[in-house]
């Protein structure tokens, strides 16, 4: 497949670049700071955007198969910013025909688990009043995918860590996987990447975790 990254140097989209390319496919990331990207290869395209020009994003998105975010506020400054750049990949893709969409969010704002300790609930309550506004953000980008044409997909992941990819971790379609404490960027990345092709996932939120 030709896929577009975009939040190509953060965490979860560094590794969706650089499994995305082992995989065989070509890759146009989509990034600010081109030196921050570590990925190179004759399938890869780098592509310099502050995603202000939406001339310049429908160029990066036209004729691919498949688009896919990891953007995100990175503090709670940047809240807001999910939403709207979102929304600037959404028009290029609707004036491109390009239709398939996966994007990064957060567990917090899908539904609580159907299985959910004390512990756990205490712990998400105290998480989502912390960060209400980066969440906020989160779900106003949600919110933008579900009025859009998209064949969207919304991964929802829970604290992140950085470790190797296992491609071992439970996803639950429509919820969230039950004690799902934690997963790495990379099989955030992975789960991703599989989801890409997944016609049962369309225009569905999937908790993912270890």
């Amino acid at each position: 497949m030709h896929l577009t990254v975009f939040g190509a140097t953060g965490g979860i989209g560094q590794e969706i670049v650089r499994q995305a390319l082992d995989s065989g496919h070509r890759v146009t990331a989509v990034v600010r700071d081109p030196a921050r990207l570590a990925a190179t290869g004759e399938q890869l395209e780098v592509v310099r955007s502050e995603l202000t020009d939406p001339e310049e994003v429908r160029a990066a998105v036209a004729g691919r198969d498949a688009v896919l975010s990891g953007l995100g506020a990175r503090t709670r400054k940047e809240a807001g910013v999910t939403a709207r750049l979102t929304r600037t990949v959404l028009g290029a893709m609707d004036a491109t025909g390009v239709r398939r969409l996966v994007v990064v969010s957060a567990g917090p704002v899908g539904p609580v688990p159907a299985v959910e300790g004390l512990l756990d609930r205490t712990a998400r309550r105290i998480v989502t009043a912390l960060l209400k506004d980066v969440y906020a953000d989160l779900g106003a980008m949600e919110a933008e995918l579900g009025r859009s044409a998209t064949d969207w997909t919304v991964v929802r992941p829970p604290r992140l860590q950085n470790k190797p990819v296992t491609g071992v971790y439970r996803t639950v379609v429509g919820g969230f996987p039950a004690k799902g404490r934690f997963i790495g960027r990379a099989d955030v990345a992975h789960a991703m990447l599989a989801m890409t092709g997944d016609p049962g996932v369309v225009k569905q939120g999937v908790g993912v975790a270890y």
